[in-house]
């Protein structure tokens, strides 16, 4: 960094808004399928469970490239990662934009989901080394939370631009802000604020491959992972596909109506992401209770949903939005996890490791959605409210796995802690002891 302290926080400032606005870009084409998804079914003329294909080929490629491309990113840094990735997702946009046939459009989705898989792990590196320290829970959240600002691009004005345009015109003009993006990208961003560490050499191959044997060894990790899976499914899957339809044809809602539910959802998720910061920040041997309440409260708020009889009404459904709209912010205690547990060289690995978890899941809720909307749908039909309460409760068993595994974690983690500690005390010099 420079010598000026304010020059030196200005600049930190500029490459992570940049960052960041690759981040937003990246959420806008993950979501923008998501309030589409009705009108994706009608345009090839598909069913629930070729509809699930699109979003799981985009998310199963973002699960499965999120460990390689943290080994990449530690090797080659985020501007360049960023700049591929941006690539990728504007190439797959461009592709959904004039497909016809769901091959097509599968393919298409595979390139988005491979761009997003580079871009928040990249993101959260720059992080790392621009914001060191006590600032960095909160940059993280801030980061996550402010990238859902993508997703209010993804929900009413693609919807109306859609309905106005048409489908060439609306993803054509999605691929044209990646475009604009990645221009920025370019031009601002810069992996450290270090020239030495910039023109570094990259690690070897057998480095590399023991940082992700250490990231994974560490407990620390894992427990970032399985609270990145039990936290963030039920929200993403609503706002990424399910939840539009389940509005607009489970509940009866017109498509303005719940498009403006996931537009609420999202800004509620920008208000609550630095709440949970500051909490993680303060308390953080406490971040596993925050972790069991955010599962907590969502499974309540589903079974109510679930279990009133006919249609729940708004109030009930504005409170569902406004309880998935934490799980964003509470999946990124997962990378605060990997933070703490791991040195700065890892961090890339470490955070792909973590990034894993909430996805699969979210891949596996979606399919599972699909099949049960299908086996409880006659033939030719929409699906109605009763399939859609049948393919929810799927969700029960998600969380029922995810809770006992990071409770399983988080003890194996603490144990280290105390073994570290202990390691630490006895190596201390008696003089030099408190």
């Amino acid at each position: 960094m420079t010598d000026d302290p304010t020059g030196s926080r200005r600049r930190a400032g500029t490459v992570w808004a940049v960052a960041l606005s690759a981040y937003v870009a990246a959420v806008f084409h993950r979501s923008s399928l998501g309030v589409t998804g009705v009108d994706a079914a009608h345009r090839f003329d598909i069913n629930a469970s070729a509809l699930a294909t699109f979003s799981v080929a985009q998310l199963a490629v973002y699960a499965v490239m999120q460990v390689p491309v943290g080994v990449l990113l530690d090797r080659y840094g985020s501007r360049r990662l960023l700049l591929a990735g941006g690539a990728l997702m504007v190439a797959g946009q461009l592709c959904f934009a004039v497909a016809t046939d769901v091959r097509l459009a599968v393919a298409a989705r595979v390139l988005v989901g491979l761009g997003d898989a580079m871009t928040f792990i990249s993101v959260l590196r720059i992080v790392a080394f621009w914001f060191p320290g006590r600032r960095n829970p909160l940059m993280v959240q801030l980061t996550g939370t402010l990238g859902q600002l993508g997703a209010i691009l993804g929900a009413v004005p693609l919807v109306a631009l859609l309905h106005h345009a048409g489908w060439t015109p609306a993803f054509l003009t999605a691929a044209a802000v990646g475009v604009t993006v990645l221009l920025m990208v370019a031009a601002a961003v810069r992996d450290t604020p270090h020239r030495e560490h910039a023109t570094a050499v990259a690690p070897d191959l057998a480095t590399v491959r023991r940082r992700l044997a250490e990231s994974w060894e560490h407990p620390g990790t894992r427990l970032g992972l399985w609270t990145h899976f039990v936290t963030q499914f039920s929200g993403a899957v609503f706002a990424l596909l399910w939840g539009y339809p389940f509005l607009v044809q489970g509940q009866g809602l017109s498509p303005t109506a719940a498009a403006s539910l996931l537009t609420l959802m999202t800004v509620a998720t920008l208000l609550c992401g630095p709440v949970v910061a500051q909490l993680c920040a303060r308390h953080p041997f406490h971040r596993s209770v925050l972790v069991f309440a955010i599962t907590a409260a969502t499974a309540a708020v589903w079974a109510a949903v679930l279990a009133w009889p006919g249609r729940a009404p708004h109030w009930l459904l504005v409170t569902l939005v406004l309880v998935l709209a934490v799980n964003g912010p509470g999946s990124v205690i997962g990378f605060d996890y990997a933070r703490t547990a791991n040195p700065v060289h890892r961090i890339g690995s470490a955070t792909g490791i973590v990034n894993v978890g909430g996805f699969v899941a979210s891949i596996l809720l979606i399919l599972a959605v699909g099949l049960v909307l299908d086996l409880a749908t006659p033939a030719g039909a929409t699906p109605d409210l009763a399939a859609y309460r049948w393919a929810f409760a799927v969700q029960y068993l998600l969380w029922v796995l995810g809770a006992v595994q990071v409770l399983r974690h988080r003890n194996a983690a603490r144990r280290r802690h105390a073994t570290e500690l202990a390691a630490a005390r006895s190596a201390q010099p008696v003089g030099d002891r408190g």
